[in-house]
């Protein structure tokens, strides 16, 4: 399921890093905008914000105005390995 406001770009890892997070049994929702992260995950009762990047992506100056004025956290994922990880810290 999502939550778009309008077409974005995806990055080409997000597939699979939201796949092997529903395999954990993470409910997870793809946000759409130009300044917001684009994850949205549901785990164990709590909340996460997750911002899907390639392995060298960068930040767009949208993005890190976003992480800088964020009174919450925001996690940066850039893999698979990082995803599941990110994930079981959790527990």
């Amino acid at each position: 399921m999502s939550l778009h406001r309008y077409a974005a770009k995806r990055d080409a890892n997000e597939r699979e890093i939201i796949k092997a997070l529903r395999q954990l049994g993470a409910e997870v929702y793809e946000l759409s905008s130009r300044s917001i992260p684009d994850l949205l995950i549901g785990w164990r009762g709590k909340n996460y914000l997750v911002e899907v990047k390639q392995e060298k992506g960068k930040l767009t100056k949208d993005q890190e105005r976003f992480h800088q004025t964020w009174t919450g956290q925001v996690a940066i994922i850039r893999s698979v390995d990082e995803a599941v990880t990110f994930l079981l810290e959790k527990r």
